[in-house]
């Protein structure tokens, strides 16, 4: 059997220490909300079940093309 207790900001299960972390602040929202409006951005230029998933793949990595782009430029 596994007891989970909670004590001063961890969790204890089976002699094994967990931080749980209950405040993420409203830059965990602005990501969200980025990622969710990059997901319709994307979905709009096809409209099918597979254009969804492209879109949530384009959607997590198009941060860092911008950022390889900027830094291309900049001669980075």
């Amino acid at each position: 059997m596994i007891v989970l207790t909670l004590k001063g900001g961890y969790m204890a299960k089976n002699d094994r220490i967990v931080k749980v972390v209950s405040e993420q602040g409203p830059l965990g929202w602005i990501f969200f909300t980025a990622y969710i409006g990059a997901v319709i951005y994307f979905f709009q230029f096809d409209l099918t079940v597979w254009g969804f998933v492209v879109a949530l793949i384009k959607a997590v990595f198009w941060p860092a093309l911008v950022l390889y782009e900027v830094l291309r430029n900049l001669g980075v």
